[in-house]
């Protein structure tokens, strides 16, 4: 029984098993961490942890595919990065070495958005402790919660834009991806068929009527996403004014 090896009888993966389940406790875990102590966590000493979750994102794709070649198994159909979650793999290493504001107004909605369907119905074939339970995980548990540290602890906040340029560059990609789907044979961002197992497309009607409902779902998600992290200026000015105006009555009753 090999940790790197290509059957998957012996690792066979179920929804909501006990290792799924740890992975979710550990997600909320993560996440609560994360905002609970986003201010201890905004310091320059954490730079190099930026810097080293960058490499370790590149180091373990790097050995994902070189299990796929070693294994036999690396094909152009769906070895390509063009998944949602690679290219939100790409972005949050953009985002850890250049700290550039673009990178993460994109990566906010297709880090949780993509990531979170990843985590909560995993198309995934190899259970604990095989590699690819650990690459497929760790990437999507990193892509997920990458962008809530830089909302909650380095003070990027999405705008309105934030969610007319992410969709705007899923639009521009998705042509081409299909492109590549019908040369390769390819599923791609799932736009030439379902994923085999279950996922929240079977709600979305059939091909390829559900493209069209994925795209207003994410349009429709991403302006939660933007209410709900959206920095809150106006409610602050009033907090302001109303501090200012108590601190005025104290003045004229002493």
């Amino acid at each position: 029984m090999s940790l790197f090896g290509r059957s998957y009888e012996e690792y066979d993966f179920n929804m909501f098993s006990v290792s799924h389940f740890s992975v979710l406790v550990l997600l909320a875990v993560i996440v609560c961490g994360l905002y609970i102590y986003r201010d201890r966590l905004n310091s320059s000493r954490f730079r190099q942890a930026e810097i080293g979750t960058a490499v370790f994102l590149l180091a373990i794709e790097v050995l994902y595919h070189i299990w796929l070649f070693t294994n036999g198994s690396w094909r152009i159909r769906h070895a390509l990065p063009l998944e949602l979650c690679s290219i939100s793999l790409y972005l949050a290493v953009v985002l850890l070495i250049s700290g550039k504001k673009n990178a993460y107004d994109i990566l906010l909605f297709t880090g949780l958005l993509g990531a979170s369907q990843a985590l909560f119905t995993p198309y995934l074939h190899y259970d604990f402790p095989h590699f690819r339970f650990f690459h497929f995980f760790a990437v999507h548990l990193l892509v997920f919660c990458i962008p809530l540290y830089f909302t909650w602890v380095k003070g990027f906040r999405p705008t309105i834009d934030s969610v007319f340029k992410t969709m705007i560059f899923l639009n521009v990609l998705m042509p081409f991806v299909m492109i590549v789907n019908k040369f390769t044979g390819g599923n791609y961002l799932f736009l030439s068929h379902k994923p085999e197992s279950a996922s929240l497309l079977d709600l979305l009607g059939p091909h390829p009527w559900y493209i069209v409902s994925l795209e207003l779902l994410a349009f429709s998600l991403s302006l939660v996403i933007w209410l709900l992290l959206r920095k809150r200026e106006k409610n602050t000015s009033e907090n302001e004014w109303m501090m200012k105006g108590v601190k005025e009555s104290k003045k004229r009753s002493g």
